[in-house]
C-alpha cells in the first residue's frame, strides 16, 4: 500500500494504463523513472513523486467534451474553456484524478495541475520535480534536451527556469497564444538562480 493511493503502486500503474494508449503509458513510466531520480537528488518524498508522475497524464486522452463538462460542473475558471487539452489534462485532470483514483494529497494534485504551466512562488519541490521529469524523460530528444538535463542535475531551480524560458520562446516563435499562468511562471522564474 502507498501513503498516497488506496492500493499498491502496481495497482496504480494498472489503473493508469487502462486509461491511456501504450505510447502515452510508456511516456508516463519514463516520467516516473526520471521523477524518482530528481526526487532523490532534491530531497523530495520518492513515493509521492512516483505517484504524481504516474498520474500526471491520466486525463491526457479524454475527450474535449468531458473536459468542458467538468469545467462547468466543478465551477472551475470559465476561461479554461478557451484553452485545450495541453492545459486541460493538467488543470482539469487533477479533478479527474481526485474523483476517479481517490488521490487526496494536495501536493500531488497541484503537481499535476502545474506540470505543463509551472507556477510562480507557490511551486513546491514536488511540482518542480514533475515539471522537469515530464520535460526531460529519456524519450525526449528535442534540441537542447542534453543541456537541460545537465542544468537540472546541477540545480532544480535552474532547470525550471531553463524550461519555462525555452517553452515561452518556443510558443512565441510559433505565434500561438500563451496560457496566462505560463506567463506568470515565466515572470517569477526568470529572476531565480
Amino acid at each position: 500500500m502507498t501513503k498516497y493511493f488506496d492500493g499498491t503502486m502496481m495497482d496504480l500503474e494498472s489503473k493508469v494504463a487502462a486509461k491511456l494508449s501504450d505510447y502515452r503509458f510508456q511516456h508516463v513510466l519514463r516520467v516516473r523513472d526520471y521523477a524518482r531520480k530528481l526526487a532523490i537528488a532534491n530531497g523530495v518524498d520518492v513515493e509521492q513523486a512516483e505517484v504524481a508522475a504516474l498520474v500526471h497524464d491520466y486525463a491526457k486522452e479524454r475527450s474535449n467534451s468531458e473536459f468542458l463538462t467538468l469545467i462547468r460542473v466543478k465551477n472551475l475558471d470559465p476561461d479554461l474553456a478557451n484553452w485545450g487539452n495541453y492545459i486541460w489534462h493538467g488543470v482539469v485532470g487533477a479533478e479527474i484524478i481526485h474523483d476517479e483514483l481517490n488521490i487526496q494529497d494536495n501536493d500531488i494534485l497541484n503537481a499535476v495541475r502545474e506540470h505543463t504551466t509551472g507556477a510562480a512562488e507557490g511551486m513546491t519541490k514536488l511540482s518542480q520535480v514533475i515539471f522537469m521529469a515530464d520535460y526531460l524523460e529519456l524519450g525526449r530528444n528535442f534540441s537542447g534536451v542534453d543541456a537541460a538535463r545537465r542544468i537540472t542535475d546541477e540545480s532544480l531551480t535552474a532547470g525550471v527556469r531553463y524550461q519555462i524560458v525555452h517553452t515561452v520562446l518556443h510558443l512565441v516563435k510559433k505565434e500561438t497564444a500563451i496560457y496566462p499562468k505560463s506567463i506568470t511562471t515565466y515572470n517569477y522564474w526568470i529572476n531565480q538562480k
